[in-house]
């Protein structure tokens, strides 16, 4: 239960800063390997990508709008596998 609020308040803080104009930074992962980051700044977002990344994840030209919970699952469909963003204090 413990683990579901957990999940439940990192989902809404992710949130909370994805809407502010406020600089924000993720990391991806892919079963525990950081393979990318999500940058947020003045209402545009930015994906890059480290060198070795699966092409179904580095190909993704899809919309990033700051709404990470959607950018996780629609990232973790092209895999197949589950995809985290987690938030990094900037």
């Amino acid at each position: 239960m413990l683990s579901l609020a957990n999940q439940f308040v990192a989902r809404a803080t992710r949130f909370i800063f994805a809407a502010q104009d406020e600089p924000a930074l993720w990391t991806i992962s892919v079963r525990g390997r950081v393979v990318g980051s999500l940058v947020c700044e003045a209402g545009l977002c930015r994906l890059s990508w480290f060198e070795g990344t699966d092409r179904r994840l580095a190909n993704y030209a899809g919309p990033v709008d700051g709404n990470v919970d959607a950018l996780a699952e629609t990232l973790s469909a092209r895999l197949g596998a589950p995809v985290r963003l987690e938030s990094l204090p900037l």
